[in-house]
């Protein structure tokens, strides 16, 4: 058992971070009296665990090189955490961010054309997507070079909780085959083990919808703990975007999937209307996911937001019911998507002028108000809360894999008829 995972320990509640003023351009406009007063903030609302993004090319522009002026960067953000009492998760591999692929120029592949998700390399949109990260030997010996280059760095940080070793790594390329995946994580976890602390990897909801090279029974053996990400908003099988449920229910499968391992659900939130608008539709429609069903609940009205939302009430309440309910059902811990709302001069660069929901997911708004759900969230972390034992769901993973989306939605089926 990971220390401080057992019933009875203290909850982590954190936050995944991202400053509101730069958002992914963070590391090359590094502020670090702002991160400073953003981790005093944190620490002040009772949060304990900070989920961290260095940016993949900016820590390793060179397939042989890594950044010292970026690793002195997150050396800072480690230390901030450090001195307000806050543990850090920094992410291996970022990569995947908010419907882009941040990709440094050699891990490109000009023969492997761009997927669902543009890719963004050297402040330019690529035609070309990544390279085989998984199986292909030059990519994975430059992947293993940083993972022992951050494990000896940060070796005995007070602040380093765990490893992260990518986000939502299969939106970047998905495995050619499972035991890729599987023998990827392997290599990555034994590169990381002289940092002596947990290591884990950020699967998401997607990576249960369908068949995407990923066993996570295989991908975690090596893994201390499981993660999952997951949004009812974007869960076309979910019974709307105020499905509370659907989210334990992510966590409940992917740690029964995942050997029942403690369980640290990584990413849950959701986008916040624009203000004197109100949402269109239930789901926002991820690039290839179909049309889905809108289930607009008016087709018609200037307030009309353009695109899937909660207010702010209905946000803190939809938020603070799915955090109740992982906590009720034995998580670890859970981490709030994202810190911050961004900037509004932001909305016409990557990644928000495709994807202008991604600028209001923050638990403060972009002047650094708190919102209602940081509020809430201030109050659940005023009463203490301690781990539970986990509620016991069983899930076969071969059977899941033969045909995900029907076994998704009979797995979530009786997953509410157990309650």
């Amino acid at each position: 058992m990971t220390p401080g995972t057992a019933a009875g320990s203290p909850f982590l509640l954190g936050v995944n971070y991202w400053p509101r003023a730069s958002a992914m351009a963070w590391w090359s406009r590094f502020d670090r009296a702002a991160f400073d007063d953003d981790c005093a903030r944190i620490a002040e609302l009772g949060m304990r665990l900070v989920r961290l993004f260095p940016l993949w090319e900016e820590v390793q522009p060179e397939r042989d090189r890594v950044d010292e002026r970026a690793l002195a960067l997150v050396d800072h953000a480690l230390d901030a955490c450090a001195a307000h009492g806050l543990l850090a998760m920094p992410t291996l591999f970022t990569g995947h961010m908010s419907g882009v692929n941040w990709l440094p120029a050699w891990a490109l592949d000009p023969a492997t054309p761009g997927g669902r998700f543009r890719t963004i390399s050297g402040g330019r949109q690529r035609a070309c997507g990544a390279g085989d990260l998984y199986a292909d030997e030059r990519l994975l010996r430059a992947q293993l070079l940083l993972a022992r280059r951050l494990a000896e760095r940060w070796r005995g940080h007070p602040a380093l909780f765990a490893f992260d070793l990518g986000n939502e790594f299969s939106n970047v390329r998905e495995p050619a085959r499972p035991g890729d995946a599987a023998l990827w994580s392997l290599r990555l976890c034994e590169a990381l083990a002289p940092a002596g602390v947990p290591v884990t990897g950020g699967l998401h909801g997607e990576d249960l919808e369908r068949d995407r090279g990923i066993r996570p029974s295989t991908i975690a053996r090596p893994w201390a703990l499981a993660t999952m990400h997951g949004y009812a908003i974007y869960s076309l099988w979910s019974r709307g975007r105020g499905d509370a449920a659907a989210v334990a229910f992510l966590g409940a499968a992917m740690r029964a999937l995942q050997g029942g391992k403690p369980l640290i659900f990584s990413e849950w939130g959701g986008p916040q209307c624009p203000p004197g608008t109100r949402s269109p539709s239930e789901y926002v429609v991820l690039p290839g996911q179909g049309a889905g069903e809108a289930l607009a609940p008016e087709s018609r009205g200037a307030d009309l937001a353009p695109y899937a939302c909660y207010g702010e009430e209905e946000l803190a309440d939809y938020a603070m019911a799915a955090l109740e309910r992982l906590h009720r059902e034995g998580a670890l811990g859970a981490l709030y998507w994202c810190w911050s709302d961004y900037d509004p001069a932001l909305a016409e660069r990557p990644p928000f002028d495709q994807a202008p929901w991604e600028l209001r997911f923050g638990l403060c708004d972009a002047r650094g108000g708190l919102k209602e759900i940081g509020r809430r969230l201030r109050t659940f972390a005023r009463g203490l809360p301690v781990v539970q034992e986990p509620r016991l769901f069983d899930v076969d993973e071969t059977a899941w894999y033969a045909d995900p989306p029907r076994a998704l939605r009979e797995a979530y089926a009786r997953y509410l008829a157990e309650e």
